[in-house]
C-alpha cells in the first residue's frame, strides 16, 4: 500500500462538475496472470483517499479474495473452489459484484466515476495514459504478441467493465510509458534500422512502479533524489531501472517482459541461440517456446521446485540454493551494468514483493555490490526500515514499498481533468 495514505495533486489541476466532489470514486485495477489487485480512491480537496484495497489471488488454482478498507480493517474474505474462478474474466465478475453491491458501495462511500487499468505494453504508440475507446482498445489488443502473458489479462477487466458499466470512463496506464524518454543508444538493438522503425526496440516495463518511487524520493530522500539511482523491482516479475534526475534512462527489460534479470518463471536475458536450439534440436514451435520461456524457466525452472523465494529459502534442496544464488548473481551483475551507465551510484532502492519482504535476498545483493560503496545495516534490514544503509557516507540503500494502484489513480484523475 505504499508509505503514504494519500497523494497530493497540484492545486487547480482538476476541473470536475460539482457532483458531490468529496465523494467521487476512482477504481484502479492491476490485473496479473493469476491475480487481480484493485483499490478504490476518493478525491477530496486535492488528495487521493484510499477507501478499498482488494486482492483476488490464486486464479485457476486456489482463488482467495480479501478486501480491506483504507484503515486496514477486513471487509470481506473468501476462498473459492478452483473451478469457480478459472479465469481473470471470472475473477473480475466477482470483484465487480462486490464493488457494486451493498458492502462495496458503503465502503467506497460514493459513486464510481472512472476506472484506471494497468496495461503492461504500450508499444511505440503510447507514451502516457489515455482514455480507452474502440481505437485505443484495438491498438492495445494488437500489442498482445509483445506481452502474451500479461496483455490478455490486462484487457479482460477492461472488456468486463465495458459490458457491466459502459457509462464509466476507462483509462489505460502503460507500464512502458515511464521509459519512453530513453536515449537512442539505450533504446536500440544492434539490428537493421527498418526493424527499429517497425517497433522492434527496447521498451522497459514496471514503469508505474518506478514512476511511483521516483515521485516519492524527493520527499523521502531529498539528498539523493536527483542523483544516480538504481531501483530493483523484484517480484514474480523482476527488473532494474536506472534513474537520473528522477527520469528513467535505462532498464534491464526490453522488447518484451522476458529480458533482463531472472524472474519467478521467466529466464531473463538468454542467448537467442538457445531459442534456435530448441527449435532445431527439440522440435519446439513458437507456441511451445513461448510457453517454456514465460512459464517454465526462472527460479521455478532452475530449482525444479518453486518460483516462490520463501519456499526456496526454506528448502534444503541444493537446486533451491543454486536458483537463489543465480538470482542474486544476475541482479548484482545488472546493478553493475546500470551503475556504469549512470557513471556511479547514489542510492539502491528495493521494491515489490521480494524486494520489500525478502531481507536475506536484499542483504546478499548489497553484500555482492559492496564494491560500489553499498553496505547494509542488518538490524534495519530485518526490521524492514526505509533506510537500511550501514554507512552514513556513500550510496544509500533504501527499501520503499511500491504502489502501482495509487499511480494508476493519479493518472486517471489527470486524464479526466482534460476531458
Amino acid at each position: 500500500m505504499g508509505l503514504v495514505p494519500t497523494l497530493a495533486l497540484a492545486s487547480g489541476s482538476l476541473s470536475w462538475p460539482r457532483i458531490d466532489r468529496m465523494q467521487q470514486i476512482i477504481l484502479a485495477i492491476n490485473a496479473g496472470s493469476s491475480s487481480i489487485k484493485f483499490q478504490a480512491f476518493a478525491e477530496r480537496a486535492g488528495d487521493l483517499e484510499r477507501r478499498v484495497v482488494g486482492l483476488l489471488e490464486g486464479i485457476c488454482s486456489q482463488p482467495r479474495l480479501i478486501i480491506r478498507n483504507g484503515a486496514g480493517e477486513t471487509l470481506a474474505e473468501q476462498i473459492f473452489a478452483p473451478e469457480t474462478i478459472a479465469s481473470v474474466e471470472a475473477a473480475q465478475e466477482i470483484v465487480g459484484d462486490w464493488l457494486e453491491g451493498p458492502s462495496g458501495s458503503a465502503a467506497m462511500g460514493g459513486p464510481l466515476i472512472a476506472i484506471g487499468h494497468r496495461v503492461v505494453h504500450g508499444g511505440a504508440d503510447f507514451a502516457g495514459p489515455v482514455r480507452i475507446d474502440d481505437r485505443v482498445l484495438a491498438r492495445i489488443t494488437a500489442l498482445t504478441p509483445l506481452a502474451p502473458l500479461h496483455q490478455p489479462k490486462n484487457l479482460a477487466p477492461i472488456l468486463a467493465w465495458q459490458r457491466r458499466r459502459p457509462d464509466l470512463a476507462q483509462i489505460a496506464c502503460f507500464d512502458t510509458a515511464f521509459h519512453r524518454g530513453h536515449g537512442d543508444l539505450a533504446d536500440r538493438f544492434a539490428i537493421p534500422d527498418a526493424l527499429y522503425r517497425e517497433g522492434v526496440r527496447r521498451y522497459g516495463f514496471h514503469g508505474l512502479s518506478y514512476e511511483y518511487i521516483a515521485q516519492l524520493l524527493p520527499d523521502l530522500a531529498p539528498a539523493v533524489a536527483q542523483g544516480r539511482i538504481i531501483v530493483a523491482h523484484l517480484g514474480n516479475g523482476c527488473s532494474l531501472c536506472a534513474l537520473k534526475v528522477g527520469r528513467s534512462i535505462d532498464s534491464t527489460m526490453s522488447f518484451t517482459a522476458l529480458d533482463g534479470i531472472p524472474m519467478g518463471t521467466r529466464p531473463g536475458a538468454i542467448d537467442p541461440g538457445v531459442v534456435l536450439y530448441l527449435m532445431r534440436e527439440k522440435g519446439m514451435d513458437a507456441a511451445s517456446i513461448e510457453h517454456f520461456l514465460y512459464h517454465q524457466c526462472g527460479l521455478k525452472g532452475l530449482s525444479g521446485i518453486s518460483n516462490d523465494v520463501r519456499v526456496l529459502e526454506a528448502s534444503s534442496d541444493p537446486m533451491a540454493r543454486l536458483a537463489l544464488d543465480h538470482f542474486v548473481y544476475r541482479i548484482t551483475k545488472g546493478i553493475g551494468a546500470l551503475a556504469a551507465v549512470l557513471g556511479g551510484l547514489d542510492a539502491l532502492v528495493f521494491t515489490a514483493g521480494i524486494g520489500e519482504n525478502a531481507a536475506d535476498v536484499r542483504r546478499r545483493i548489497v553484500d555482492s555490490s559492496g564494491w560500489l560503496g553499498l553496505a547494509i545495516d542488518e538490524t534495519a534490514n530485518k526490521a524492514r526500515q526505509f533506510d537500511i544503509s550501514a554507512r552514513l557516507e556513500g550510496p544509500r540503500v533504501l527499501m520503499i514499498p511500491t504502489d502501482e494502484e495509487l499511480m494508476i489513480a493519479r493518472h486517471t484523475l489527470r486524464i479526466l481533468a482534460t476531458v
